[in-house]
């Protein structure tokens, strides 16, 4: 049984956490491939509402296999609170598998982050200040620490003192902090392992054992496409890839077992942090946008900036992950609109760009040219089918999917897990 991908095509933020949960009693594993606990999805289940920001959104489906693959950098002290918290509310927890390839956040992880982002002042980037981008560098460094790591404590010793060696020098020397101490991190870290260790696998075998038993594995991914290191807005970034290549790297699934890329796309956009944003509105159209669809980061809890439609993101994000299908998600947030304008192309010095710049002066640059579709006021929320939704609801789901160079095959009406209306099977 092929494999499946499922990306944000936008800024992050998209509504990932419920487009997983609907397939999360089809599936039976679920992989987080990439990022950290930057990455907050919210899923809804009946009258509950879980914040999830490390552990993929498969742990809430009964039967489903919940795995934190060699892409993730895992902050164990993050993991194991919020597996305490779910087993509080009820939620089975004990089949999580975590790969013991991926990479630990430390301590002088989040430190350096935190410090690094305030000397930066102005040209900050607005990281969560969470340790992701000094923990994925030390990957890249190749002094990282890993999860195997925290059950050879020679091993843990000998690289934590190795990370420590320069770390320490820049904390003192130009951040005028404390050294941090190696035995302060080891008798941490050491304490980590017993209580994690029965979650640690090699899950890239999992993984593509379960594909020849025909079992069906989703890929999920953190963030957004306009966020990948490599093909998003650097800096403005993510430090990991959550585009479609990413999903491969970090679960050892080959591309050749993938044959489903589902991009989520909001109705609107929206971004957290810093960096460019050409349709960002600042006036009571945004404000309205960000009071009715609750736009505010599950893990930051930051106000997001909000945006009409970019089919020029949306176009880009179909190209670089080879997206076969979109979920479209907050419909019912525009209800309402008389006119709801959508971003089609940019100008940029006074010419029409219709394709994403590559240049970062450009897109800094670029202002957004905007076709006006009809709204509607009727209540969406009820609808079961797309023939349930007011024509110009309609019409704007097309327009949107003939703009964006793939199907919408799922469209969100509300928060609920119930609230969607499946136009295409994905599975």
């Amino acid at each position: 049984m092929p494999a499946l991908v499922l990306l944000g095509a936008q800024w992050g933020d998209e509504g990932k956490g419920k487009a997983t949960d609907l397939l999360g009693g089809s599936v039976d594993y679920v992989v987080r491939y990439q990022g950290g606990n930057n990455a907050g999805h919210t899923v809804v289940v009946g009258d509950q509402k879980y914040a999830l920001h490390l552990l993929p959104s498969g742990i809430l489906s009964p039967g489903c296999t919940p795995v934190i693959g060699n892409g993730v950098v895992v902050d164990p002290a993050v993991l194991l609170s919020e597996l305490s918290g779910l087993n509080e509310r009820g939620v089975d927890t004990s089949k999580l598998l975590i790969s013991g390839n991926a990479h630990l956040i430390t301590p002088y992880h989040q430190t350096i982050d935190k410090v690094t982002e305030r000397f930066l002042g102005k040209r900050k980037i607005g990281t969560t200040g969470r340790g992701i981008g000094p923990a994925y560098a030390d990957k890249i460094n190749r002094v990282g620490i890993r999860v195997q790591d925290l059950f050879d404590e020679s091993i843990l010793r000998q690289k934590v003192e190795a990370a420590l060696q320069e770390k320490n020098q820049i904390l003192v020397k130009l951040f005028n902090r404390r050294a941090i101490q190696t035995d302060q991190v080891v008798e941490e870290y050491l304490g980590y392992a017993e209580q994690i260790r029965h979650f640690v696998a090699d899950t890239t075998l999992v993984l593509n054992q379960a594909l020849e038993q025909d079992k069906v594995v989703l890929l999920e991914g953190g963030q957004g496409t306009l966020l990948d290191v490599d093909h998003g807005t650097y800096p403005f970034v993510t430090s990991s890839n959550p585009t479609a290549g990413g999903a491969c790297t970090g679960s050892g699934i080959g591309p050749t077992k993938i044959n489903r890329v589902i991009g989520i796309l909001k109705a609107y956009t929206t971004r957290v942090g810093a960096g460019p944003f050409p349709t960002e509105l600042f006036d009571a159209d945004g404000d309205a946008l960000r009071r009715i669809g609750g736009e505010r980061g599950v893990t930051t809890g930051r106000d997001r900036r909000c945006g009409w439609f970019d089919a020029v993101i949306a176009r880009y994000a179909t190209r670089v992950n080879g997206l076969t299908d979109f979920f479209l998600t907050k419909l019912d947030v525009l209800t309402g609109w008389e006119q709801i304008p959508v971003c089609v192309a940019y100008e940029i010095d006074g010419e029409r760009v219709e394709d994403l710049p590559y240049s970062q002066t450009d897109f800094h640059h670029a202002k957004p040219v905007y076709e006006t579709l009809p709204g509607w006021s009727e209540d969406i929320t009820r609808a079961k089918t797309f023939a349930d939704l007011p024509k110009n609801a309609q019409a704007y789901v097309k327009a949107l999917e003939e703009m964006s160079g793939a199907p919408i095959s799922a469209i969100g009406v509300g928060p609920g897990r119930t609230e969607t209306i499946e136009i295409n099977s994905f599975l």
